[in-house]
């Protein structure tokens, strides 16, 4: 079984770390109806995308 040769530093835990910080969401407001949404997804609110109406889903995704 592989074991670490030496003992890693705070310094080199912590620069391999820098990248897993959380960023906020990216929202868009929607050109049809002006509420906020995420960018390449259909409106929840207008159902529109791109400026075209999309057919709402049969079922709720989870």
């Amino acid at each position: 079984m592989a074991v670490p040769k030496r003992k890693t530093s705070k310094s080199r835990r912590d620069k391999r770390r820098a990248t897993h910080a959380i960023s906020a969401a990216v929202v868009n407001i929607c050109p049809n109806c002006g509420v906020p949404k995420r960018p390449h997804h259909a409106c929840a609110n207008c159902g529109t995308y791109k400026g075209r109406e999309v057919e709402p889903l049969r079922i709720d995704a989870p």
